[in-house]
Formats: C-alpha cells, sequence, structure tokens
C-alpha cells in the first residue's frame, strides 16, 4: 500500500538522507561519520535541489515508478533465478560468451533491485516509503545472496559483473535501504563483496585493476566500507585511487597529450573514459570534508583533463564515436523493455553532467569555465536535447536543468583550431560552422575493438576514417541508425580492401594491431598536418593517407596504394546518411543528379561535387568518381549479439574512388567543404590556384596554400617536397602570418629520430622560439634545422617560431 508521503516520512524511509530535492537544509539524523557519509551517497545517486512537481523531473519519477512497479510484479524468486527473463544459473560455467550472458543476467537483477530501491526513496514515483516495494527489495536482495552472489561462490562469465556491476547496484540498494536491513542482512551482503572484490583487488595497478575499472573497484570498496562502518576501507579505496591520477607513456590512463586509453590499445575517452569521469566526480564528492578526502594533488591533472582530454571530443551535446570503441554499436538492445536507442548524444550527456559534479571540487575558476562549457553544449544540442534525455540519470538531470536555469553562466561557443592525440592516433578539428574528427591506427593503438560479441564490424575504422558535423546540421549523422545500416567497408575518409572479414576479425578487446610505425602529425594549434601508413587489417593493403586540416577545408590525399588480396580497393570520400527518405540533392559539375534510389554513376573528370545541406567536394584536376545513393537495411543484432533484430533502412548518397582490383600505386586527391554551399563549391573548384599539391607519392605528401600561408608535408622518407627538404621521415607544417613571423611545427610520429635536419627554401632573419630539442639554427637566404633526439616526444609536436626575411 502507498503511505501519504511528507518531508519528515521521506527523511526518516532515507535514514536522514542529505536529498533536499528542494525540500530545505539538509537533515542527518545519525550523528556519526559512516552515517553523514550513507547520506551523502544518498545525495549523490538520487539528485538534489530540484521540484518533483515540475517537469522534467514529475514525468521522469512517474516512470521511475512504473518500471520499479513493473520489476516489483514480475519477480519471482526461483532457484537459478529472480526474474524468469533474467536466468543466471549457468549450466556450464565458464568464461564463455554464454556464461558472460549468465553473469549478466545475474548484474541485471541486482541493477533492477536497485532502482526499486531507488523508486522507495524518490518522491513522486508513486511507490514512495511502499511497505509492499520495501519488502519486495529485501526478498529479492536476500534471494540473490542465499542463491548465487554469496561467499564460497565461484564467479562465472564476465569478472565486471561480479567485481564491479552487481556489487556496485547491491551497495546502492543497501544504503538507500538501510534502515530495512538487519545487521545480519548487511553483514551476509557485505561478505559477499569482500570475497568478490578483496582488498588485493586494488593491490597492483594492473590487469582489470587500471583506469576507469580501477575508479569503479574503488566506489565498491568505498561504500562498502561506508555501509560496513570500516574506515579502513574508506582508506583503501582513497588510497587505490591516486595511481589512476598520473600521466601514463603506455598502456591504460590519461596521456599527457590528452590522450585516454582502456584495454591497452583503445581509444577510449567517450565511454570508459565517461566511467572513469563519473566515478571520480562521486567519489571526490562523496569523501569531501571527511577524514577520508581525497587531497592526492594528481588529483589536479583529472581537473587539468576536463579541457584537455574530454572537451575537445565534445560537439554540441554529443561525444565522437571515434573514442567510444566497442560503445557505438550498443544501439537498441533486444533485452530493453523501452527500447531506446543509445547513440553518441546519450553516450554525452553524462559527460557533461559528470563535468558539473567535477566542478563542485575544482577552484572557482575552473568551475566557472567548465559550467559556461556545459551550458553551451546543452543548449546547441538542437538533436537529442539533453533535458529531454530518457536514459540520463535523475541526478545528472538535476546537475544539467541547474547549469540550464543560472542566468549568471553564459554560454560559449566551440573553440576553432585542431587538437593532435598522437598517443591513441586521434586528431580533432574546428573550424566556422563544423567540426571533424580522424581515426588511425598503428603498432600501439589496434584496429578496432570487439569483444563481448559487440562491435563485430568495426574492423575499419581505424583506416582513416573521418567524421564530422555541422554547428546546427548534421549533428546526428551518426546517431540515426548509422552503424547497423552503413557498409562497414565504406566508412568516409576509408582506403579498405574489399576482401571479405569475419565478424570480430583480428580478435577480442583490441587484439589485432597493424605493424606501422608512421601514424602521427604535427600542429600550430589552428591548422594540421596529420599522415597515417595504412595497413590493412587480414589484408596485403598498404598506403599513405594524408590530410591537412585548414580553416574551411580538410585536403585530403592518399598514394602508394597497393594490394594483392585479388579484390577491389577502394577509398571512400563520403558516404552520408540521408535518413530514411535520402531526399538531399546531390549536384555534380552544376549537374543535379537523379534523387532517386537506387541509383548509380561513374563521374569521369568529376571537378566537384555537393550534397545539399551537407557539404562539398573538390577534385583537384578532375578524378574518377563513383556515386551511389541507395537504402540499406540493417538490424543492430549484426553488429552486435545483443542488439534488436528489428530490421532499420538508411538511404545513403556514397563517393568512392575505385582503384580496382590489387591497385599498384594508386592515388587520390579531393577536398571536404563541410557545410559550403554548391556556389562556394563551385568557386573552389574554379580556382586552380589555390591549392598547390607539389608531391602526392609513396615517399612524400604536400600541399601548399599561398592565401593561408599553410605548407604542410608528410615526409614517408628523406627527401624534398616544394621547398622543403627533411633528412629522415618526419611531418612539418608551417603557418606564416602577416606580420613577417612563421611557426613551423614538425614531429617524429615514428618516434625514432635520433636527429633530424629540416631545410626551409625560405629567407629567414631570426629564430624567436624554439623548443629543447632544436640543436641548432642557421638563418639566412634559407632555414636550417637541427633537431636532436626526438625518440622522447612521443610524436608531439615541436614548434620553431622564425622571423622571416
Amino acid at each position: 500500500m502507498t503511505t501519504p508521503w511528507s518531508r519528515r516520512g521521506f527523511l526518516t524511509v532515507c535514514s536522514g538522507s542529505a536529498v533536499t530535492l528542494g525540500l530545505g537544509t539538509p537533515v542527518f539524523a545519525a550523528p556519526d561519520e559512516f552515517a553523514t557519509l550513507r547520506a551523502r551517497w544518498r545525495t549523490l545517486i538520487l539528485g538534489e535541489g530540484f521540484d518533483p512537481a515540475a517537469e522534467p523531473f514529475t514525468s521522469r519519477l512517474a516512470d521511475l515508478g512504473t518500471t520499479a512497479n513493473r520489476y516489483r510484479t514480475t519477480m519471482a524468486p526461483a532457484a537459478g533465478s529472480l526474474w524468469p527473463d533474467l536466468v543466471y544459473a549457468d549450466p556450464d560455467p565458464d568464461s564463455d560468451q554464454e556464461s558472460y550472458g549468465y553473469s549478466g543476467n545475474m548484474n541485471t537483477s541486482y541493477t533492477r533491485l536497485s532502482t526499486m530501491a531507488q523508486a522507495y526513496c524518490q518522491p513522486g514515483t508513486g511507490l514512495s516509503g511502499d511497505t509492499d516495494l520495501r519488502d519486495a527489495i529485501v526478498t529479492g536482495l536476500d534471494h540473490l545472496h542465499d542463491d548465487v552472489y554469496h561467499a564460497g561462490q565461484v564467479r562465472y562469465g564476465n569478472w565486471y559483473s561480479w567485481q564491479i556491476g552487481a556489487p556496485q547496484a547491491l551497495l546502492d540498494a543497501c544504503v538507500l535501504m538501510y534502515d530495512a536491513l538487519s545487521a545480519g542482512q548487511i553483514a551476509n551482503y557485505l561478505a559477499a563483496v569482500d570475497h568478490f572484490v578483496p582488498d588485493s583487488a586494488v593491490a597492483s595497478y594492473s590487469g582489470t585493476s587500471t583506469g576507469a575499472n580501477r575508479v569503479d573497484l574503488c566506489r565498491v570498496l568505498a561504500l562498502r566500507g561506508i555501509a560496513g562502518a570500516s574506515a579502513a576501507k574508506v582508506a583503501l579505496a582513497r588510497d587505490a585511487l591516486s595511481p589512476v591520477f598520473p600521466y601514463v607513456t603506455s598502456g591504460d590512463g590519461l596521456y599527457a597529450d590528452g590522450s585516454f586509453i582502456q584495454h591497452t590499445t583503445v581509444p577510449y575517452t567517450g565511454s570508459y573514459g565517461s566511467v572513469m569521469l563519473g566515478g571520480l566526480g562521486l567519489l571526490f564528492a562523496l569523501l569531501a570534508g571527511s577524514r577520508w578526502e581525497v587531497t592526492d594533488p594528481g588529483r589536479q591533472i583529472v581537473f587539468d583533463a576536463v579541457e584537455h582530454a574530454w572537451a575537445p571530443f565534445l560537439h554540441n551535446g554529443l561525444v565522437m564515436d571515434c573514442v567510444a570503441g566497442r560503445a557505438i554499436s550498443r544501439g537498441l538492445a533486444a533485452a530493453d523493455p523501452e527500447r531506446i536507442q543509445q547513440d553518441d548524444h546519450l553516450r554525452g550527456h553524462p559527460v557533461l553532467a559528470s563535468i558539473v559534479l567535477l566542478g563542485q571540487g575544482a577552484s572557482a575558476a575552473e568551475n566557472a569555465r567548465w559550467r559556461a562549457l556545459v551550458k553551451g553544449w546543452v543548449e546547441r544540442d538542437y538533436y537529442s536535447p539533453p533535458l529531454a534525455d530518457p536514459v540520463l540519470s535523475l541526478p545528472h538531470l538535476a546537475r544539467l536543468q541547474k547549469v540550464a536555469d543560472d542566468a549568471s553562466v553564459t554560454p560559449v561557443p566551440e573553440p576553432a583550431g585542431h587538437r593532435l592525440f598522437p598517443s591513441m592516433a586521434r586528431a580533432v578539428h574546428r573550424g566556422p560552422g563544423w567540426a571533424a574528427a580522424l581515426s588511425m591506427a598503428d603498432k600501439r593503438i589496434t584496429y578496432y575493438e570487439t569483444g563481448n560479441g559487440e562491435n563485430l564490424r568495426g574492423w575499419h575504422t581505424g583506416a582513416g576514417m573521418l567524421y564530422w558535423w555541422g554547428d546546427a546540421f548534421a549533428n546526428g549523422q551518426y546517431s540515426d541508425a548509422f552503424w547497423p545500416t552503413v557498409d562497414p567497408c565504406r566508412l568516409p575518409g576509408t582506403t579498405v580492401s574489399r576482401k571479405v572479414l569475419a565478424d570480430g576479425a583480428g580478435g577480442d578487446w583490441g587484439a589485432a594491431k597493424p605493424d606501422a610505425d608512421w601514424v602521427g602529425g604535427a600542429t600550430d594549434g589552428r591548422r594540421a598536418a596529420v599522415g597515417q601508413h595504412l595497413k590493412g587489417l587480414q589484408s596485403t593493403l598498404v598506403a599513405k593517407k594524408s590530410w591537412f586540416f585548414l580553416d574551411d577545408t580538410v585536403v585530403c590525399l592518399g598514394a602508394g596504394i597497393t594490394c594483392g588480396d585479388g579484390t577491389a580497393v577502394e577509398t571512400t570520400v563520403e558516404n552520408r546518411n540521408l535518413g530514411p527518405t535520402g531526399g538531399a540533392p546531390f549536384t555534380v559539375d552544376g549537374t543535379v543528379q537523379p534523387a532517386t534510389y537506387p541509383w548509380s554513376a561513374t563521374l569521369a573528370g568529376a571537378r566537384w561535387a555537393h550534397i545539399g545541406g551537407h557539404g562539398g567536394y573538390v577534385f583537384p584536376g578532375g578524378a574518377t568518381v563513383r556515386a551511389l545513393r541507395d537504402a540499406r537495411d540493417g538490424s543492430w543484432s549484426t553488429i552486435n549479439k545483443g542488439g534488436s533484430t528489428t530490421v532499420l533502412n538508411r538511404t545513403y548518397l556514397t563517393l568512392y574512388v575505385d582503384h580496382g582490383t590489387d591497385p599498384v600505386n594508386a592515388s587520390y586527391a579531393y577536398q571536404l567543404l563541410p557545410g559550403a554551399t554548391a556556389a562556394r563549391t563551385r568557386a573552389r573548384a574554379a580556382d586552380p590556384n589555390w591549392l598547390t599539391v607539389p608531391a602526392n607519392t609513396g615517399s612524400g605528401q604536400g600541399v601548399s596554400v599561398r592565401s593561408l600561408g599553410f605548407t604542410g608535408v608528410n615526409f614517408w622518407s628523406g627527401g624534398t617536397v616544394g621547398t622543403l627538404t627533411a633528412s629522415d621521415p618526419c611531418c612539418v607544417m608551417i603557418s606564416e602570418s602577416e606580420d613577417g613571423t612563421a611557426v613551423i611545427a614538425v614531429s617524429d610520429p615514428m618516434r625514432m629520430r635520433t636527429r633530424l635536419t629540416l631545410t626551409w627554401r625560405r629567407a629567414v632573419t631570426a629564430v624567436t622560439s624554439a623548443p629543447a630539442t632544436l640543436a641548432s639554427a642557421a638563418t639566412g637566404s634559407a632555414l636550417r634545422l637541427d633537431f636532436g633526439d626526438l625518440t622522447g616526444t612521443a610524436g608531439a609536436t615541436q614548434r620553431v617560431t622564425v622571423r622571416l626575411g
């Protein structure tokens, strides 16, 4: 029976919770420090400062009640399950995919109980303080303990379910239902946690106890200590966070260049990185002001990473798929009764809210900057408004609502410029009104990650995939069923052999990496030259690919494209998701092409093309390009074994260069102009002097744009390209300014050079600033720069500023 809900009743049920929910000053019913921390944890996981009678909270609370009631009414304790649809008894317990499913069901069972506990403690759910719901939760906790999650049980399936997923949900329920549980019940539950997550789980910063996983384990230990009044456990949790903070130079963690790696080889800022950011924000806030406060000065690295590591990959509320690993395949899950499709926006919104939470423990200046950033992202996410996010947790929703309603916060726009992340083979570029991201692979960074039956066809996402979005258009490009319907061999920007690959080719957990050294680039922070020595996954394909990121365009070059697979090789200029109907106009050299589909054509000598509402493409000197407008079927289950089997259909406009079967030294060149009109695209193509390509070969690729004072060259080996000569492989980018100075940006993407000499045939009067790696310089009618040991620069850009003659 549902009881009338008063302020006093609410606080009584929640054991003196500090959850104010707009009801006034927090009240702590128990004076001891563990009671205070339990109350604070309730605040953190239930939310505070919002009006439950106002939208969007009223609807969210009602939905929470509906969900919790469904879980209560369908709960049927039996040997091997708590819900009939979540059987966790494994007839053949091991670590195979089937066992992963059973352990996942155990994890999900605890998650449902935690959801029910939240509905019990929250006002406005229709179940607040409901004694029947309370009894059902306690019954469920006892059943799972007695049947599967107890001391002495041997784990099976996925370690994560036993050490992170289940204990986190269990401990949340313990804190929320603390007064409804006996001392004996709590002791039993905590003994189970101790069995599966002993102190030794954080004894070594290695294996599954690094990065985001380590933060999750520390959360378990901290809550176990708080629920069981163990100061030693809470202290262990705090101290075990310290290895997460320092920059790393290999393996999992944050890098000085802003990269974040998990699973040793996978760029994961937008998935595991999100978990780590959120987990640290919660633990910092939980322990603040207590005798276990996190005071390690290394935590400043995490604060610095908000703008250095996470912000570059956030665009109008979404987090870019190039740093989301196998999460890109988690669209519509077969087991989701709500049928809510996950996407880059729904992955991005928790990051925004975590930044707000983390800001509470940062400096006033940092907090103010971050809130302005978050407000901008929230206001610009027209495609998937964060305050209407159906899966964003209620506390996160409350945090974003506060920022959105704060009139003192002025939203800031997306910053223009370039960020290069050599430690994870990624690059992000922002021009006026658009953003782009580049995904590569090398001997340190995997082609792609698969595992748990997820992301089965992400084979070529590391083959130079070039993502891009507009400011007020195309923000759903990769959100709208892109991954299950796109041709996985025609990802935009990639050069790929059409050789047939098996699902999950290369192995799980980022096992497959190309034996390629030269991947990286150089940037002055505004523009960049980036290159990739491409070697195909389970293929003989090799290629040299270059991208030059400028103000309104990305110049893309490919050379040395050679393959002996006996199959066609293609470079995909574009593969634009046009949605279910696909009516965007397509123009080539001024002629509008048919809007019907299926349609295809070979465009011989094409100089430019334009997709209405998206952007333009210029082919210097003309090129033979194939175009295709077609509708593609696909389901999430084809790329994720846990995905929905519902067939989806999306229309694509594809532009690609067919290099033929078994090409030898094939090449391509094109410009991408995001957001450009047809008129501007035509004008760029009509100006033969705007872009100069002095070289596009397997030994060197370079471009020059005189009007911008830009020169960029990727030296795949030592030699001369245009006005530049390099003694060894390197990347060079030069930006000349109207004030008579120039910035020369140089890097060694191979991280091998003990000496590098660069000569620029340009009159230079002086070197005004230089890095420590510059051993000597000679000026005059030509500039000679001698760099010393670059092996320790981790591929980072070395910048030299000179005064021109």
